[in-house]
């Protein structure tokens, strides 16, 4: 109990004003902090150090969806005395659902474009090193195999080892130099992380309208998704030739983005709720505000979408929801999975990962469970 006042209080602290005030703030939060903390992140983090990181964003962003959004979506907002009002309506659920996979597959289709976009290489991910190591080491492996099969002559040898130290000598300063295919893939990163921040900002707006709680714990989700998810993007801006200021600033400007989808969602869900007032009150102008009890109550507030209930607004957090599934499960899971083939090595960073992936569910767990 002692928690759960502790928790109330802070969020309160927060989040003082109306949805739209709310949404606004968190939009702040989760746009700002993690770009100061970019300040003091070193640009050759390890990339272990980073996965425990995105693994515990990933705990955080699934227990928001399956504690949080989904029970949401179909089931509708709880009221004092813990009171809830659940319409029993199968094409509603069937229209959350569609909404739910419309932003699973939103997601997908901007992460094909832009892979197809950058020629094939890896869309929006949060570890960025490996790449030109690998090409250094692919180069100077090419080389070797060239020199170990060319003759047998001892002079030979020696001639082409001092060509190939040459060779390595004489390209050492062009990685330095990012070529333009490693540039492109910085803008093109640049361009899908403002386009992910718009999304974080729908994500604002709808929870907010929705709930406080709602609000405050997809907040914190996308808060501790975010950390992780900039110095990403921070690092590869550095090895594509930024520097420490001009990435951080090129972070600040893809902010931008989280806003504009926050003041959008305002936007929709100011104009459902207008909608649905209208409605109700041509109800009580022509008469009808109140239902017999033995009328079918499937009929009732159904002008909305396809004969529902499911207003424009209604459908912000399933999308949401979907498009957090996509993120977690396709867009950051698949590195995780990724071994160096060291037995021990890989068995420690296994243990870290599943252990910080379960502290963030369980955070978003006792959240839900206390609100």
């Amino acid at each position: 109990m002692v928690e759960y006042t502790f928790t109330k209080q802070i969020f309160a602290f927060l989040f003082p004003g109306s949805p739209r005030v709310n949404s606004i703030l968190a939009t702040f939060y989760i746009s700002s902090i993690p770009n100061f903390i970019l300040y003091f992140v070193p640009p050759d983090i390890k990339p272990s150090s980073l996965n425990s990181l995105v693994s515990f964003a990933v705990g955080g962003l699934l227990g928001d969806v399956f504690l949080h959004l989904l029970p949401h979506s179909f089931l509708g907002e709880t009221f004092d005395d813990e009171v809830h009002f659940v319409q029993v309506d199968k094409q509603k659920n069937v229209v959350i659902g569609l909404a739910i996979f419309v932003g699973f597959t939103t997601f997908f289709v901007i992460d094909k474009l832009m892979r197809v976009a950058n020629g094939g290489e890896g869309g929006h991910s949060h570890n960025h090193k490996e790449d030109i190591h690998n090409d250094n080491h692919d180069h100077k492996d090419s080389g070797s195999s060239t020199s170990f099969n060319s003759s047998n002559n001892d002079s030979t040898l020696r001639q082409r080892k001092s060509t190939i130290e040459k060779e390595i000598t004489d390209e050492e300063p062009e990685t330095r130099t990012p070529s333009n295919s490693i540039k492109l893939s910085a803008y093109l990163n640049l361009i899908a992380d403002a386009t992910h921040n718009f999304t974080d900002g729908l994500a604002m707006a709808a929870s907010f309208y929705s709930s406080p709680s709602i609000g405050a714990t997809t907040t914190v989700a996308v808060f501790f998704h975010e950390i992780p998810h900039e110095i990403g993007d921070y690092a590869i801006l550095i090895q594509s030739g930024f520097t420490k200021r001009r990435a951080m600033l090129s972070q600040f400007i893809t902010a931008i983005g989280a806003f504009l989808g926050t003041f959008t969602g305002i936007m929709i869900e100011e104009f459902s709720r207008e909608h649905h007032e209208t409605e109700n009150l041509s109800l009580f102008a022509t008469g009808n505000s109140s239902l017999p009890i033995t009328e079918d109550l499937s009929s009732f507030n159904a002008s909305g979408i396809w004969g529902t209930g499911v207003v424009l607004g209604d459908l912000v957090i399933p999308f949401t929801a979907g498009g957090f599934l996509y993120i977690a499960t396709v867009g950051v899971i698949p590195e995780l999975l990724e071994v160096t083939g060291k037995f021990i090595k890989d068995l420690r960073q296994a243990s870290i990962e599943f252990l910080t992936m379960f502290i963030g569910v369980g955070m978003m767990a006792i959240i839900a469970w206390n609100e």
